[in-house]
C-alpha cells in the first residue's frame, strides 16, 4: 500500500486520485478532516469532498500514523509526505516545526529503518526573495545560503537542510528519497484553502460574482502592475513527477517542481477570462502593507536537475493548464476530482 500524508488537501488529494486511477494503490490517507484548517485560512470541514469519489484503505489521523505503519509495515511500500501546515502567514512556529519538521523527521527515521520508500514536499518558498536564485542544488553548502521569508518556508527549508547533513553525513536513509519543491501550484481540489487559493481560483470566483479580477498592484519600479513573475504550474504536472518518481526507485535528491518558465499574473488573469469566453475586466489594488515588504516579484524554478535525473516529459502550458481547471472543474456542476 502507499501512504498520502495531506491525502485530503490539495495536491494530496490529487495525488491520491491518479495513484487509484493508475491503479497503484491500494491507498491510505492520514490526514485531518474535522474543523480547523490545516492551512489556517479556510474551511477544513469541507476538505472530505476532496476524497468523495476515492477507494481508499483506510483513513487515519496524524496522531495514529506511526501506530498504523507499525502494524502494517510489511504492507507499506511507499510515503508520499505532502501533509504540512502549508499557510504562508502562519503564526505559530512551535506548531509549525511539530507539523512540518518533527513529523518530516519522525517519517525519514521510520523509513530508513524499514526500508521504505519516501517522497515528500518542500516548497519554492525556501528561496526567500530569490537573492540567491532558484537553483535546486541540494549540497549543504547551496542550502545554507538561502533565506526564506517565512515561517512556512523556514520549516520546510529546515528540513531540507537536514535530510542534506544526514546525507553528506551518511547517516541512514530511505531506500528512495526525493523532495520536490512546488512552486505556484493550481488546480482542482484546493477550495478548502481559502483565501490561500490559487489565483486560478479567485479570478473565477471574481468573475462569477460579476466583479472584475483584482491583482496586486506593483511597488518595484522594475515591473508593471500584473507584471509580477511567478512558475505556475497545473497540478496535473506535480501529480506526474510523483508518479514517475515512484516508477524510477533510483532517483534521489532534491528537485524544484515548476515549469521552468515564469509568467505574470496578467497572463494568469487574461487565461481566465479567455477560458470562459469573456473579455478582460482587471483591476489592480495596492499589495497589502502587511506582505509589501516580504513580496517576490519573480519565481522560476529551473528543471535541469530533474530532466538530468531522465524525467522527459513535457510540462502543460499556462493558457492550456488554466483552460483545463476552469472549464473542467470551475465552471463544471461537480467541481472536484
Amino acid at each position: 500500500m502507499i501512504v498520502v500524508t495531506g491525502g485530503a488537501g490539495f495536491i494530496g488529494s490529487n495525488i491520491a486520485w491518479a495513484l487509484e486511477d493508475r491503479r497503484l494503490g491500494p491507498v491510505v490517507v492520514c490526514d485531518r478532516l474535522g474543523d480547523g484548517d490545516d492551512t489556517g485560512a479556510g474551511d477544513d470541514g469541507e476538505k472530505w469532498r476532496n476524497l468523495l469519489k476515492r477507494d481508499l484503505t483506510d483513513v487515519i489521523l496524524p496522531e495514529n500514523l506511526f501506530s498504523f505503519m507499525r502494524d502494517k509495515q510489511r504492507q507499506v511500500r511507499a510515503v508520499i509526505h505532502m501533509g504540512a501546515i502549508s499557510a504562508t502567514t502562519a503564526t505559530d512556529a512551535d506548531e509549525i516545526m511539530k507539523n512540518n519538521y518533527r513529523l518530516s523527521m519522525d517519517l525519514w527515521r521510520w523509513c530508513a529503518e524499514h526500508r521504505v520508500r519516501l517522497i515528500y514536499a518542500s516548497s519554492a518558498a525556501t528561496y526567500g526573495d530569490g537573492g540567491q536564485g532558484f537553483d535546486d542544488d541540494a549540497s549543504p553548502e547551496a542550502l545554507s545560503r538561502l533565506r526564506p521569508l517565512n515561517l512556512y518556508g523556514w520549516s520546510k527549508h529546515t528540513f531540507d537542510r537536514r535530510v542534506a547533513r544526514m546525507i553528506a553525513d551518511g547517516e541512514p536513509a530511505p531506500p528512495q528519497w526525493a523532495g520536490l519543491k512546488f512552486f505556484n501550484v493550481y488546480g482542482p481540489n484546493e477550495y478548502h484553502k481559502g483565501g490561500q487559493q490559487s489565483v486560478v481560483a479567485q479570478v473565477y470566483a471574481a468573475i462569477e460574482r460579476g466583479e472584475p479580477a483584482v491583482l496586486f498592484q506593483s511597488h518595484n519600479p522594475d515591473y508593471e502592475d500584473g507584471g509580477q513573475l511567478r512558475d505556475f504550474i497545473w497540478v496535473d504536472d506535480c501529480v506526474d513527477v510523483v508518479l514517475w518518481l515512484l516508477e524510477n526507485e533510483t532517483v534521489n535528491g532534491l528537485f524544484n517542481c515548476g515549469t521552468g518558465q515564469a509568467r505574470t499574473f496578467l497572463d494568469l488573469a487574461n487565461a481566465v477570462f479567455k477560458a470562459l469566453e469573456r473579455r478582460p475586466e482587471i483591476e489592480f489594488r495596492p499589495t497589502p502593507e502587511a506582505i509589501r515588504e516580504k513580496y517576490q516579484y519573480f519565481t522560476e524554478g529551473p528543471m535541469a536537475r530533474l530532466r538530468a535525473a531522465g524525467y522527459d516529459r513535457d510540462f502543460t502550458s499556462l493558457e492550456d493548464g488554466v483552460a483545463q481547471y476552469v472549464r473542467g472543474f470551475l465552471a463544471a456542476n461537480d467541481r472536484y476530482r
